[in-house]
């Protein structure tokens, strides 16, 4: 059943995407037009599941453990660094520039499209050249940038 539940929650997840209309870049991009023609319908479906984590998150808190797993993960790392903010810009540019974030994305390489087949490829290559920077710092002695895990 543990290796079952991640299965199910990405299913769960990527029809929830579907279902919401985040997988479509158009909906996205006219929710990030505030200053025209602005569609505020995607705000419902964050609403809706900063609701939903957050009472997940309160109910694991009571718990001393996950159902599926031996321990919790908390984030042990609270500060506001530059990575963080460097981090979160990059990624608002990009969301805002072709209306996709990394799990619609994802649920879209399903459509063959090669403008997300693109996106989807330089996302990874941006993801493995951040791993490869983090690894060198630490060969190399320098102290890796601020993270949380």
């Amino acid at each position: 059943m543990a290796t079952l539940a991640p299965l199910l929650c990405g299913f769960v997840f990527g029809w929830g995407l579907l279902i919401s209309g985040m997988t479509q870049p158009t909906k996205v991009l006219g929710f990030l037009d505030v200053f025209g023609a602005w569609d505020p319908s995607l705000a419902v479906v964050m609403a809706a599941a900063l609701l939903v984590s957050g009472a997940g998150f309160a109910l694991m808190r009571q718990r001393e453990r996950p159902y599926l797993a031996g321990q919790t993960y908390w984030a042990s790392n609270a500060n506001i660094d530059t990575p963080l903010v460097a981090g979160s810009a990059m990624f608002g540019v990009g969301w805002g520039l072709v209306g996709l974030c990394p799990g619609p994305a994802l649920v879209n390489v399903a459509t063959l499209s090669l403008p997300v087949i693109v996106f989807v490829a330089a996302m990874a290559a941006g993801m493995a050249l951040h791993d490869v920077l983090q690894t060198r710092q630490v060969v190399t002695g320098q102290a890796p940038a601020a993270s949380d895990g």
